[in-house]
Parts: C-alpha cells; structure tokens; sequence
C-alpha cells in the first residue's frame, strides 16, 4: 500500500531534516508511529500524503507515486484515496459538522456526493457519539466533538489507506478505545492499512507492528 525509499526533507538549510532510507506498509496492515516530538512523525505523514513534497525518493501509495504529481493531482489524490485525521482537525469552521465530514466529497470530482455518501456520514456520527452535533458548527463544538468529526471525515470515503495524526490525544480512555476500534472496524471493511502517530503507549498492543522514529532524525535546528 505504501512504499518509502530513501526519501530526504528538510526545513532550510540549517534546519531539522529528515531521512527515512526504507519503509513499507502492506495493505490492510496497522502500523503505530512512537518517537520523541520533533522527530519527524507528522513530516512522514504529510509527505505519503502528498502535503509536503521530498527532496528526492521515490514514496509509491498504492501503485501511485504521490512524490511526482503536482500539486493539484496530489490533492485530488488525498481527497480520493486517503483518509487523513489531522492532529490539528483542520476543520472549516463556516461549514456544519455534516459539510466538514462531507467535505472531500465537495473538492474531488472523482467522489460522488449520494445518498450512500449522506447515509455513511450519518453512521460515522453516530458511532462517534455526535449525531446529534451535526449541524453545528467547529467552534460551537468541544475539542473532542471537533476530533471525532475530523476522525468521521477521514473514514466517510472509505479510503485504502488511513493516516492518523494523534487521532485519540483529547480523549478519555473509554472515548479512546471506541474510537480505535471504529477506525480499525472501518479499515477492516474498506481492506485499508492504518499508520498511526500516537504517543499513548497503552495503544499500541492494538498494532500489528510499531515504528520507533527516534532513528529517521539527522539534524534539528536550534
């Protein structure tokens, strides 16, 4: 699903950089992120997504290599095949909570906003305990409504690959452990692979298979 090779990024000349020599992610894998702040775990994530773009390697998401598309063909390609949980919910906040999670639908021709799209979106709020929040809007929401609406628009296209940025940080354990069990229950149906940063390490016997990212740091900048 995913392929990584020998990939560099940096954030100026003097700056933190990253290099990750090789990783891969087989389909329908789940795979927890852990490593120090500022080692680079959001980079990587933006980087497969097609957000940020490497200084040279090749990064292949399910037969694509995102790394050379340009900038509207990678968006086009995140909307479509990507399922993304940002830890900052990049919400809009002029839209409702229904619009937000139905958002992707707006900006890719290649989705199809039907009545099966509407229906899912509903079942996602549901099983994340908003159904009754959906038309309000991001800053009529707690930070945890905001989460699970931002966890409801990464799973509503059924993507094949899904990117979680701390999807559980504002989270109760009870919360927590539901919404992992949505996500993987959703990956599951959707045949999807699950890359999770997370730093709650009483998570990860949840993963089939956990990445220290200590070792992919070269240089941080003062």
């Amino acid at each position: 699903m995913v392929r990584v090779d020998n990939i560099t990024f940096g954030y100026g000349a003097d700056g933190f950089r990253l290099r990750v020599p090789e990783f891969a992610l087989g389909e329908g894998e789940r795979v927890a992120i852990v490593g120090p702040s500022g080692s680079g775990k959001t980079t990587l994530l933006n980087l497969i997504a097609g957000i940020l773009t490497p200084e040279s390697g090749l990064i292949d998401v399910a037969g694509t290599e995102v790394s050379k598309l340009s900038e509207g063909d990678r968006r086009r390609f995140r909307a479509s095949r990507i399922g993304f949980v940002f830890q900052d919910f990049a919400l809009l906040d002029y839209l409702p909570a229904r619009q937000n999670i139905l958002y992707p639908y707006r900006i890719t021709p290649a989705l199809t906003l039907d009545q099966d799209a509407r229906d899912r979106a509903a079942e996602l709020a549901a099983a994340c305990g908003i159904a009754d929040k959906l038309d309000r809007h991001p800053s009529q929401l707690s930070q945890g409504e905001q989460q699970r609406v931002a966890i409801c628009r990464a799973l509503v296209t059924q993507p094949k690959l899904i990117l979680s940025d701390e999807a559980t940080g504002n989270l109760d354990p009870d919360s927590k452990a539901r919404i992992l069990d949505l996500l993987f229950e959703q990956a599951a149906q959707a045949g999807a692979a699950v890359l999770a940063v997370t730093h709650d390490h009483e998570l990860l016997p949840r993963f089939g298979r956990v990445l220290d990212f200590a070792q992919f740091r070269e240089v941080e900048g003062a």
